[in-house]
């Protein structure tokens, strides 16, 4: 039956989201968000510390962040809030000018990140390699644990046994039942336990104030000038590229996770859009937050937007409704959720020594860099820019040495025919010239690039110099073999890089 033969009731029903026509799925999204929920607390008040704002900030921001970006981001299921990374870039802006000015460029960075978004950044995804994404999830979960090892050190001796049951709740919980998620399972044991026997350990209303009304809409307390827009926009750009940066590795982790596609794209412009309403709304914007993102997609089970969209609403609900009960959980439930993530996350096979023994060096020293500036700088966008340009030299420096050149004298000694293979390219070319015996040759040269490529101007400009110093000794030489890209890029360009021979 063709799609036009079907009635219009089974064509809505099949543009329905899968969370409406099946209970399953509708449990497992409502419990998933609350999980997240309860887990955004206290990192958007600890990322709040960090900016320097009231917690109120950050909580706000997570709450817009993940309620915007289900409905215009394009990856589903994926959680953005207020984040560490964003925290750091615009801290020095509010110690330095207020609030205002740190509004003013969360809404200047989302307007960056739709023009970026349009203008297609995504696309430069395709040149992360898999070494550097494998050292980002690695480097994301190793963050992941260290952020919570503060939580436990110098805490009350309980807090040690309430980790580990809660580690165990995770662990084994799951072979009882999966219809509820074990994290959430693990939180409101540990919360009964601890009230219920009056343990005193830290909680979360220890890190912060909860907010008690929704967020007003306003425009940022500034002078709407040229010097404010000069003062906020390096900021506002920083933020931008740090926030698409982890978002759209965080996304690509997840399209790999649940082998599904999405769309970058949208997801930079929803990126965007989500930090404009974050801040005229008053909250400090945020991007893509990989370790709830992993809470919801890796450890729930979550798949769909309504997890994302229940994550926000929740937030405020638990803050301004339950805040005193939210108040009351241990830190120590949601630091043993954070740490099950961490090991979750870690890429543990990409370290067993079978697949050390057989991956290439420069692999492993890729993977190696990306993990040792992120842990070091704490910014996932560095580890994976820096490891990026690690991967790039490695591929240089291995296909360079793939150019070869081998040469045939024709038995009456008349002419010598220059066999070239590999590919030709700044790194390659250089040694080019060297290949060549000038003085012994024969008057007439033949190079053959049949099995070859011309790919930039440097092995243009090398194969004028061969032809310039055989011309010097009175010889000729023909270049034949030539596809028709490096044929177009040898015509347009021989003869023009050095004045002419």
């Amino acid at each position: 039956m063709t799609t036009s033969a079907l009635s219009p009731a089974t064509r809505l029903r099949g543009l329905r989201p899968d969370w409406l026509s099946d209970p399953k799925v509708w449990r497992t999204e409502i419990l998933a968000g609350l999980v997240v929920a309860l887990a955004l607390i206290p990192e958007a008040i600890s990322f709040s510390v960090i900016a320097g704002v009231d917690p109120a900030i950050g909580l706000f921001a997570s709450f817009t962040m993940a309620v915007t970006i289900s409905v215009v981001g394009g990856r589903r299921a994926m959680i953005s809030a207020a984040t560490g990374a964003v925290a750091l870039v615009i801290a020095p802006l509010n110690r330095e000018h207020g609030l205002g000015y740190l509004i003013a460029a969360v809404i200047l960075a989302g307007v960056f990140q739709i023009i970026l978004g349009a203008l297609g950044i995504a696309k430069l995804m395709r040149f992360v390699p898999r070494s550097v994404m494998v050292g980002f999830v690695n480097s994301l979960a190793v963050l992941i644990f260290m952020a919570q090892v503060p939580e436990m050190h110098d805490v009350p001796w309980p807090v040690y046994p309430l980790i580990a049951a809660g580690l165990a709740l995770m662990v084994f919980f799951p072979r009882v039942t999966r219809v509820i998620p074990a994290p959430l399972v693990s939180i409101v044991i540990l919360t009964v336990i601890t009230v219920a026997a009056g343990i005193a350990v830290p909680t979360v209303g220890d890190k912060g104030e909860l907010p008690s009304a929704l967020p007003v809409p306003g425009l940022p307390d500034v002078p709407f000038t040229l010097d404010t827009l000069t003062t906020v926009a390096p900021y506002a750009l920083a933020m931008a590229l740090v926030g698409l940066m982890e978002s759209l590795m965080t996304a690509k982790l997840v399209d790999d996770i649940t082998d599904t596609h999405s769309s970058k794209t949208r997801e930079s412009i929803g990126q965007g859009i989500a930090n404009i309403v974050t801040g005229f709304l008053g909250g400090m914007g945020g991007c893509a937050m990989i370790g709830q993102t992993m809470i919801n997609v890796k450890v729930s089970g979550a798949r769909t937007r309504l997890s994302t969209f229940l994550a926000g609403s929740f937030l405020m609900v638990l803050c301004i409704v339950f805040g005193p009960v939210v108040s009351d959980i241990p830190m120590a439930a949601l630091v043993a959720v954070m740490v099950m993530v961490s090991f979750a996350t870690f890429d543990w096979h990409s370290i067993a020594p079978k697949t050390l023994k057989r991956m290439p060096a420069g692999e492993i020293a890729v993977m190696a860099v990306t993990v040792a500036c992120v842990v070091a700088t704490h910014n996932l966008a560095i580890g994976v820019v820096v490891g990026t340009v690690t991967a790039m030299v490695v591929f240089a420096r291995r296909v360079a040495h793939l150019a070869d050149v081998t040469a045939v004298v024709d038995p009456d000694g008349t002419q010598v025919v220059y066999a070239v293979t590999g590919e030709l390219f700044f790194a390659s070319s250089n040694d080019l010239v060297t290949r060549f015996d000038y003085a012994g040759d024969p008057d007439k040269v033949v190079i053959d690039l049949t099995a070859t490529h011309i790919w930039d101007a440097s092995s243009v400009a090398a194969l004028d110099a061969i032809e310039t110093k055989y011309a010097q000794r009175g010889k000729s030489v023909e270049i034949i073999g030539l596809n028709q890209p490096s044929a177009r890029i040898h015509d347009r360009l021989s003869g023009e890089l050095t004045g002419g021979h």
